[in-house]
């Protein structure tokens, strides 16, 4: 079973990859989101030409799971190897696509969803609400999330503070000190709260905001300083009693050994479309569990991220207490709308439901992909 033929459906947010093999079977994935065009060209020119023609037949379907993670794992070592001049994000983006596709494949062959290739199982799956937002008042959050916990039965929510690489800076001047209170307040006991400041404070801020956290219940504090300055997270995450966060834009495991090892942060959260696929992250959540830490992911948008990290989240022994589950729809983030038939991520007493179709168990919507900007490159061709 050799890779055949590698097609590429993509708008400027998205881009989906089908991969098909010399004897028929197929199988979708999904590189990251934003930007994809440009990552779409990426995979044309520096995945396909080193993957094209390349066996996977030691992860067929009656081969047990870890041979189908070390032949996909070797395939992407080879691109990096390949392109070794060219390393980060965005070779690990699109090998995301090629990786999610092989497993879409292989578990279509096996009739599995890919969860039960990996070790998990189909069925319900816990989901905490998380807001992608900052322009939005502390009294409209909390209204919303207390909505959506009496509507959707979340009992889970994570909330905005500081500004997005902020530079220590606010959204707007008192926007934190008003809306921790506030939106834990609106939410009461029994709710889990969680924060994540998107690598605004430095190290003096952020214990500050932390010490207001744990005073306000809340219990997990994510990306408090810059991702890029791991020692400034360590001297926060060893001076606070919550559970600092991070990890979801790193895809380099010399980042993830270092962050492991001197526990940078107290639960990781690698992000499938970011580290470069399944296989990749499953590594992570192995290097996570060996050291006693927690792996809850990032999956910020509705897209095939939080599909594929659904099937991953419910396989590993590790895993935190719930999906990160978006609450920012068609009217927040345009592009998310109409991307499958169905939806994948209905809400029903705080649960998500992991189908036990084989593969991911969605359909792209075909009405997307034929409105898309269409690319293949394939054995044999110019």
């Amino acid at each position: 079973m050799k890779i055949q033929k590698l097609e590429t459906f993509t708008s400027r947010y998205v881009s989906f990859v089908k991969v098909t093999t010399d004897d028929g079977k197929s199988g979708i994935g999904q590189m990251s989101t934003y930007h994809a065009d440009i990552t779409a060209q990426v995979f044309h020119r520096q995945v396909a030409p080193w993957v094209l023609g390349k066996s996977i037949a030691g992860a067929h379907h009656d081969d047990d799971e870890g041979d189908a993670r070390t032949v996909f794992a070797d395939l992407a070592a080879l691109v990096t190897e390949r392109e070794h001049k060219f390393p980060g994000s965005y070779i690990y983006r699109a090998l995301a696509g090629l990786d999610t596709a092989l497993w879409d494949l292989v578990a279509q062959a096996a009739e599995m969803p890919v969860t039960a290739l990996i070790g998990g199982q189909a069925g319900q799956l816990r989901a905490y609400a998380s807001s992608m937002k900052r322009d939005i008042t502390p009294a409209d959050e909390a209204a919303r999330f207390c909505q959506l916990r009496d509507e959707k039965g979340f009992d889970a929510f994570k909330f905005r503070v500081g500004a997005e690489c902020g530079r220590g800076k606010d959204e707007w001047p008192g926007r934190t000190e008003e809306i921790i209170p506030t939106v834990t307040a609106a939410l009461g006991d029994g709710i889990v709260k969680m924060v994540d400041a998107n690598s605004c404070f430095g190290v003096e801020r952020a214990i500050e905001v932390g010490h207001m956290l744990q005073d306000h219940g809340v219990t997990h504090y994510e990306e408090p300083c810059p991702y890029w300055h791991p020692d400034d997270t360590l001297q926060v995450t060893n001076a606070l009693a919550i559970d600092v966060t991070g990890g979801e834009q790193d895809c380099d495991m010399r980042v993830w050994k270092d962050m492991i090892d001197r526990r940078i942060v107290n639960i990781v959260q690698p992000d499938v479309m970011y580290m470069g696929g399944i296989t990749p992250w499953l590594q992570v959540a192995d290097m996570a569990k060996q050291a006693g830490l927690k792996c809850t992911p990032h999956a910020a948008n509705l897209s095939l991220v939080t599909v594929c990290t659904m099937h991953a989240l419910k396989a590993i022994a590790n895993a935190g207490a719930y999906l990160e589950l978006s609450i920012e729809g068609a009217d927040y983030y345009p592009w998310q709308d109409a991307l499958f038939r169905g939806d994948p991520f209905k809400v029903t007493d705080g649960h998500v439901t992991i189908s036990d179709t084989p593969g991911w168990g969605v359909e792209v919507n075909p009405d997307w992909l034929a409105a898309a900007d269409y690319a293949v490159s394939e054995v044999g061709g110019s």
